[in-house]
């Protein structure tokens, strides 16, 4: 459970929006003390006194200017984020709040923010090295016009994050980024081009109950694999990730063991994952979930803009055109190449139905949204005829015929 609980804190330190800004800056702050001892060294001594430009004896001229500045990017940190607050909060009201992670978790983001805190960081540690004192004054010339040059960078970093900032809200620019983040998780996850399910009766084995409640989002890839390999078991899964489960109900069936002691129990649930949250890059189901989401929101009377409905169903039939051709791997072998863990996935006309269905729901009654859905099932059409998808299509081609009579 140790080992669990570090791994979610790790996770969870790495993913936090402070990650990225608490390294830069403490970066900085490193930055801050190498440049004051450079400032005070015979080598930093030797450039001042060539370089005349960079003599800055006056104390209080440098407090100034460094205070001047400090007050200056504070006040840019606060604006800059504002903003982001207000498009985010406009967002997740229009489109989907489950889309956040998305948008706070951006890198760029995370980086102009660490590198504004940064440079707080430098002046006030730099502030707090000048000196008056009866031998004479210490000033950080050297230092206090590299903070100058920092605050430039600061201001550019400001105009292109503005730039960035309205670029990165747009509707389209959000749904693209799920699709894509949601399709390298399909090519992670599917890399078979057949299915080739074992099907186990769920009477068969040993039965473990979930632990806790919450939502079932995996488990430990190497840890339970070797887990299975040296106690001679196969594990099936009855659910697949994403899939909320409740405390004590079953969860998976053991093969190749009548019973499993209490301490081995113990450490079989410590690498299963029972926990809330929405991880595209561990099941791509979220990301169809949330392209679903965020037609319905779009569709709604309140919003009412199929425009972007029509741009997640564009998405979705691309991710659904991939998953009709590829499947997720069902049954993991170990090295000897005997099967150890066989996981349940969602078919293609199960992830159809939760997906498709309910934008239809709203928008079947929307000419705009029909003739995408219908441009969208014809080309689906006709790279695999699933049975699914023709009955949904004369659906679709009969409200098309009642509009237009």
């Amino acid at each position: 459970m140790v080992l669990k609980w570090f791994r979610f804190t790790y996770n969870k330190i790495i993913s936090s929006i402070a990650f990225i800004p608490a390294i830069i800056a403490l970066s900085f702050l490193l930055l801050s003390f190498i440049m004051v001892q450079f400032d005070f060294s015979e080598a930093g001594k030797s450039i001042k006194s060539n370089a005349h430009w960079l003599s800055l004896k006056d104390a209080s001229t440098a407090r100034s200017i460094i205070s001047t500045i400090t007050g200056g990017i504070i006040s840019l940190t606060v604006f800059s984020f504002s903003m982001v607050m207000i498009l985010l909060n406009q967002a997740a009201s229009q489109m989907s709040n489950r889309i956040l992670d998305k948008l706070i978790g951006n890198r760029f983001q995370q980086t102009v923010l660490g590198f504004y805190i940064g440079t707080i960081v430098y002046a006030l540690f730099l502030l707090s090295t000048i000196r008056d004192i009866n031998s004479g004054i210490y000033v950080p010339a050297i230092s206090t016009y590299l903070l100058i040059a920092l605050s430039v960078i600061d201001i550019f970093l400001f105009v292109y994050f503005l730039h960035y900032v309205t670029q990165s809200v747009k509707y389209g620019t959000i749904i693209h980024k799920i699709h894509d983040i949601t399709r390298k998780s399909l090519e992670k996850s599917c890399t078979i081009q057949s299915n080739t399910d074992i099907h186990l009766s769920q009477q068969e084995g040993t039965i473990i109950n979930a632990y806790k409640s919450g939502i079932f989002q995996g488990f430990t890839y190497d840890g339970l694999l070797s887990f299975c390999k040296k106690q001679d078991i196969v594990i099936y899964f009855f659910y697949p990730s994403g899939t909320m489960v409740l405390q004590n109900n079953p969860l998976l069936g053991i093969k190749g063991k009548a019973n499993l002691p209490e301490d081995l129990e113990k450490d079989l649930k410590s690498l299963i994952d029972i926990h809330r949250g929405q991880n595209i890059e561990s099941t791509y189901y979220y990301g169809f979930r949330q392209l679903m989401e965020v037609a319905i929101k779009a569709l709604s009377p309140g919003i009412n803009d199929p425009g972007t409905a029509v741009l997640s169903l564009q998405a979705l039939g691309d991710l659904l055109a991939f998953r009709v051709q590829n499947f997720p791997v069902t049954h993991i072998k170990d090295r000897d190449n005997v099967v150890r863990i066989i996981v349940k996935e969602r078919t293609f006309e199960e992830i159809f139905e939760e997906c498709i269905y309910p934008i239809w729901d709203y928008g079947k009654e929307d000419r705009l949204v029909l003739n995408e859905l219908l441009h969208v099932l014809l080309q689906l059409q006709k790279q695999c005829e699933q049975p699914v998808i023709i009955k949904f299509l004369k659906i679709v081609q009969s409200a098309l015929t009642e509009q237009n009579i």
